[in-house]
């Protein structure tokens, strides 16, 4: 199941605040955020930290695509 970070991009816009801001506020590791720019799994505990930093919901910063139903 892909997953996209594309709202958490949009928020961190919105509210002036850059990824190291973000990675130092909430205590994750760059590693983290770089897997995030590339749209990949992270941790619950990694969304968890993020949310509380930035005041907000998971479903705020995440977002899980729908993926195309073989045949």
């Amino acid at each position: 199941m892909p997953v996209s970070y594309d709202k958490l991009w949009k928020m961190l816009i919105d509210r002036k605040m850059n990824r190291t801001e973000l990675k130092d506020a909430s205590g994750v590791s760059f590693n983290i955020i770089a897997k995030m720019g590339r749209n990949e799994y992270v941790s619950m505990e990694s969304l968890c930290k993020i949310c509380i930093t930035l005041g907000c919901d998971l479903g705020d910063i995440v977002e899980i695509e729908k993926a195309e139903v073989q045949k």
